[in-house]
């Protein structure tokens, strides 16, 4: 995610949606799939489902969540909604999106909308700035360097969705080789060598037991 936004290490659900709609242009782009299935362009928040073309089916994928608590709201489903919103044909339910209403069985797609593009995130960053300035300049030290603020959370993340879908390729690093460092391995010996080195081993061995012999026959 480095190439598209300001913090890889972020694991708040609208980042999760950047790297659910990543993975799956990506994906379709492998397979000549990306301009046939373009999935939701524009992130409302609604529940989306990629309808089959008339050539080529969509790329299907399973969600596997391995050990991760299925609460509503969890980051997997960003990561889910992201995929979906981006053209991959994934069985889902929307109970456990953020923003489902289980007393009225139906998905606020609004709440939905906010957690994508990081409302929720904006709103802390404000009560924050303006209750607790100094854990503010803390808390959010790395987005203060970027220039981020709560009112431009929208318009940074549509830029990067926007980024995400024009080229979602991996691009290469641009991390230099790693120096290589000198060993000091010991140098083989031949076979000649090594038989000269065991014979002397030996003759000092040998000389060394009769100077004891010696010395016990002087006693």
């Amino acid at each position: 995610m480095h190439p598209y936004l300001f913090s890889s290490t972020d694991l708040i659900r609208h980042v999760a949606y950047c790297t659910g709609l990543l993975l799956a242009r990506r994906v379709l782009k492998c397979r000549d799939l990306d301009q046939e299935y373009e999935g939701n362009v524009e992130a409302t928040g609604e529940d989306f489902s990629v309808e089959p073309a008339d050539e080529r089916r969509p790329f299907r994928a399973l969600l596997d969540v391995g050990l991760i608590r299925t609460t509503t709201g969890n980051r997997v489903f960003g990561a889910l909604k992201g995929a979906l919103d981006g053209g991959l044909d994934i069985p889902h339910s929307d109970k456990r999106f953020a923003g489902f209403k289980k007393d009225e069985k139906q998905l606020d797609a609004e709440i939905h909308r906010k957690y994508i593009y990081g409302g929720h995130v904006a709103d802390y960053m404000k009560s924050l700035a303006d209750e607790e300035p100094e854990k503010y300049q803390s808390h959010f030290s790395e987005y203060i360097k970027k220039g981020i603020e709560a009112d431009n959370m929208e318009a940074l993340y549509k830029k990067v969705h926007a980024a995400i879908r024009a080229d979602p390729t991996m691009a290469k690093s641009t991390k230099e080789p790693p120096k290589t460092h000198k060993r000091y391995n010991p140098k083989k010996l031949t076979y000649e060598q090594r038989k000269a080195s065991l014979v002397e081993r030996l003759n000092a061995l040998n000389s060394s037991a009769g100077a004891d012999v010696d010395e016990d026959d002087d006693e």
